[in-house]
């Protein structure tokens, strides 16, 4: 095991600093589906729980969702969710099939379709998820910080067109193409379910949401600007009137960083396709913080070849201020948590170091 890093500063006021770029003792780190698959603990729960039942059930979320913490000893909880939660509310039939990801039953295509969807108050349709962060914040005190999390109105759309996950999303891009009255509708409808659902869980205590837009890079720069980046800002917009901060998260979305930034974050979240501190140059590094970038593949290797990369990304972040240290993807689950263990502490004193 790595020395302990000897600092004054919690996990809460690291993260938390560092979100808005200022000076932290050094640079936070978490992992993206940090309680899934890898713990044992976990995966003794998922053998009496599917899934949603442990998201849409307080007490079971929150254990999950704190494990991690206890586990790996990063800096911020992340709740245990999926970012489909908001979607039954809106009258869509959606269940998540382990191996294919989200289905929904009655997709929507044409524009009676929109018109049927509701709009209704997080409070009404998704209480479980504010009564989990309040367990959760709890039980962190204020020693670690509390990710909660959304869908962007992108990717939901993809889902709720297409009915299922897809590579390319034929179905859902030649609608945006043919029908684009019924996209800007449907998009304008999943922003407002979100504006009410990133509100309730910014009330419920969580210091920071990351909005996934996770399938984003399958857009064009003119697209992604047309038909995505207004619904977005408008999300963004809400978390940050909201009083917490945000990371605006996607994948294969280099050509699009410059835009995603425009829409707004506080921090921006890149992958591994990226180098780091190019992506921070075209953000511009006194607007936005970065979160990332190790390819989580890179966690099956042995440790040095881990330990290698995680420090060229310290490299690549200079020390400056903003640098959150995370994976470009979710964890795979065949990764060895004590390689999760290691990393976090070879994170924060090489992170102390270079600050």
């Amino acid at each position: 095991m790595q020395q302990s890093l000897n600092s004054s500063w919690t996990s809460r006021a690291r993260f938390r600093a560092t979100c808005q770029r200022q000076t932290a003792d050094t640079t936070p780190v978490w992992f993206m589906r940090q309680a899934g698959h890898v713990l044992g603990a976990y995966r003794a729960l998922r053998e009496k729980y599917d899934i949603l039942t442990i998201a849409r059930t307080p007490e079971l979320c929150a254990q999950v969702s704190l494990l991690p913490v206890e586990q790996y000893g990063v800096d911020a909880a992340v709740m245990y969710t999926d970012i489909i939660l908001p979607l039954p509310g809106m009258g869509l039939t959606t269940e998540l099939d382990p191996e294919i990801g989200p289905i929904i039953r009655n997709p929507v295509r044409t524009m009676q379709d929109v018109a049927a969807l509701h709009v209704r108050e997080a409070a009404d349709s998704t209480p479980f998820v504010a009564d989990a962060i309040r367990l959760v914040r709890a039980g962190l005190a204020d020693k670690q910080a509390l990710m909660a999390i959304a869908g962007a109105p992108f990717t939901l759309a993809l889902y709720i067109i297409e009915g299922r996950p897809s590579r390319e999303y034929h179905v859902a891009k030649t609608l945006m193409y043919e029908q684009p009255a019924v996209w800007h509708a449907l998009l304008h409808k999943i922003s407002e379910v979100l504006v009410h659902y990133v509100r309730a869980e910014a009330a419920a205590g969580a210091d920071a949401i990351q909005l996934f837009d996770s399938s984003v890079g399958i857009l064009s720069p003119h697209d992604y600007k047309k038909f995505v980046q207004p619904y977005s800002q408008r999300v963004l917009a809400a978390i940050k009137d909201a009083g917490v901060a945000s990371v605006h998260f996607g994948t294969g979305h280099a050509s699009l960083l410059e835009l995603m930034a425009e829409a707004g974050g506080d921090v921006l979240g890149v992958d591994w396709r990226v180098d780091l501190a190019t992506a921070w140059d075209q953000v511009d590094p006194t607007a936005h913080g970065i979160q990332g970038n190790l390819d989580p593949t890179l966690l099956l290797a042995p440790w040095e070849t881990v330990r290698e990369a995680a420090l060229a990304i310290l490299k690549g972040a200079g020390g400056r201020p903003g640098h959150i240290f995370n994976l470009g993807h979710a964890i795979h689950p065949a990764t060895d948590p004590d390689h999760l263990r290691r990393l976090v502490d070879l994170v924060h004193l090489e992170g102390a170091r270079v600050s």
